[in-house]
């Protein structure tokens, strides 16, 4: 499979079918219909009475304004929002919540809640081990986006994930007991598994081509400002009673603003044609891209559409079949973004600034306002300099943190020069995080993987994504403690290194192209 690059998929007034055959397409967008077909060819049916196009009736979109999609995009972004908050919301009133709940000292209790901020996800106790509830029901929510998603389409998908959030931040707002808020955190971690694939998922189809990714970096900002709207917001829980209770109470808002944004947004228009829906994806298109975009895109749709391929598609068909090596792409990005020790550096962060006399709570200030200009300068690059530049840029910057890492570590710890340097690795190390490891992949994965399988496929990616994302919190303490912080960064960095050469060689840039020139592009040879 070549993803070195992409075919030409210029669109005048005819379409090529798969088998060779061309046909020309007479009529509105809507008269093409999906035939099965053995031969992987795709019959276009013509209703009576309609009248030829003219040449100039057919042709390449050519940068539709964005202001027709961005509503639905700010709308869908609140999921990121929401995520980067319910990460953070227990961070600040942990201490209070341990205390009013009557755990206070119980450090098995603590630990949980501790890693209910899902950047710490994995707490070892003492001799004991004690996952958190919120990553258990993220992972079980994640196994279903898919299902979910290509059940009953994107938007809806939306308002099921909003619904769990809300009665879970509703049950841990009211709770007089830890039971009651270990439920509550297990059914927002629902919601939180389900949200961002579907998110990345409608952010790519719903994006014209030239602005997907500087959309797509949406995703990455909105959960920066979650995690720092979080923290501003936990700013009183220790002078006002009963404070964390309200601090739950707030991330309701969103949630009920994105349910009920929803109904006012368009639904995806991949997914209402790969449903057979083709005259409502047109009317789709006409909101997000204006009414002269409609017929090149839904020509886009149709020279993609392979009548043989059903739409069940199973675990064996994603790890084996035909697509097996875009998602296996998709799962290793996910993977090494893990294994570049993210996670881990953010927890190990307070520790290092409390060393350089700084407050936790201006460290959390720090660290978020590097994530956030890091994210920013993301989206102003992403549709300049494409996913794949960032993407080698952040892991090679993070490789180059981890040596300052080492450096630092190898000098005495009182010393400023170790002091300076720790801090302005971890700051380095969470900047190049945020340009492209962060929110590149997310977006990437949602562009390679074919219409079929993409909603699936990133349920699955996501999952590989919460797993090793477990592994990372649950050894990196360990891990600590046997090898050293001199060894432990420099494993991360050769992670990090394995990244950047994994990407040079494996994943192709997607910048400007349609999801259909990606999908013909990456197409299996038979």
């Amino acid at each position: 499979m070549n993803f070195a690059g992409s075919p030409s998929c210029a669109i005048r007034n005819q379409v090529w079918t798969d088998s060779g055959m061309r046909v020309h397409p007479h009529g509105s967008a809507s008269m093409y219909k999906r035939m099965p077909s053995k031969d992987y060819t795709n019959s276009v049916e013509l209703e009576d009475g309609s009248e030829p196009l003219q040449d100039d009736m057919v042709q390449e979109s050519t940068d539709p304004s964005p202001r027709h999609s961005l509503p639905h995009v700010l709308v869908a972004s609140l999921v990121s929002f929401l995520f980067g908050y319910h990460l953070g919301v227990v961070n600040e009133p942990l201490e209070s919540i341990s205390h009013d709940l009557g755990f206070s000292g119980d450090s098995l209790a603590e630990g949980v809640f501790f890693i209910y901020d899902l950047m710490k996800l994995v707490c070892i106790v003492n001799e004991g081990l004690v996952v958190s509830t919120c990553l258990g029901g993220a992972f079980l929510g994640s196994l279903f986006s898919g299902l979910i998603a290509d059940g009953v389409g994107r938007r809806r998908a939306f308002q099921l994930c909003a619904l769990p959030m809300i009665i879970g931040a509703s049950c841990s707002a009211t709770t007089n007991n830890l039971t009651g808020m270990l439920v509550g955190r297990f059914i927002v971690g629902i919601g939180l598994g389900i949200g961002p694939p579907v998110a990345s998922l409608y952010i790519t189809e719903v994006s014209p081509p030239a602005v997907r990714g500087t959309y797509g970096s949406f995703i990455q900002i909105s959960t920066c400002l979650g995690l720092m709207g979080a923290l501003l917001i936990g700013i009183p829980v220790k002078t006002v009673p009963g404070w964390w209770r309200i601090c739950f109470w707030l991330s309701t808002i969103p949630s009920t603003i994105l349910a009920l944004a929803m109904i006012f947004c368009a639904e995806s228009p991949h997914w209402l044609y790969k449903r057979g829906r083709n005259a409502e994806a047109e009317v789709e298109f006409q909101k997000l891209l204006g009414a002269a975009n409609v017929r090149p895109a839904m020509a886009e749709l149709l020279k993609s559409d392979r009548g043989d391929e059903n739409d069940n598609v199973g675990i064996s068909e994603l790890v084996y079949g035909r697509h097996s090596r875009v998602v296996f792409i998709g799962s290793t990005l996910f993977a090494l973004q893990q294994l570049s020790g993210i996670n881990a550096v953010f927890y190990f962060s307070s520790t290092v600034f409390k060393s350089a006399g700084v407050s936790s709570n201006l460290a959390n200030a720090f660290v978020g306002i590097v994530n956030l200009l890091g994210s920013f300068i993301a989206l102003l690059l992403m549709d300049k300099l494409g996913r794949k530049v960032l993407l080698l840029w952040s892991f090679f910057g993070m490789a180059i943190s981890t040596v300052i890492q080492v450096v630092a570590a190898g000098l005495l710890a009182s010393t400023y020069g170790a002091l300076y340097l720790s801090v302005g690795g971890m700051l380095m190390f969470v900047f190049s995080f945020a340009i492209g490891a962060g929110p590149v992949p997310g977006l990437l994965l949602s562009e390679i993987f074919p219409n079929r399988i993409r909603a699936k496929a990133m349920a699955f990616c996501m999952s590989v994504h919460w797993v090793f994302n477990f592994m990372v919190g649950l050894l990196f303490l360990r891990l600590l403690e046997l090898m050293g912080a001199q060894l432990l960064y420099s494993m991360l960095g050769t992670f990090c290194l394995i990244g950047g050469v994994f990407v040079k060689r494996n994943v192709m840039e997607t910048k400007g192209k349609t999801l259909q020139e990606i999908e013909i592009a990456l197409l299996p040879q038979d």
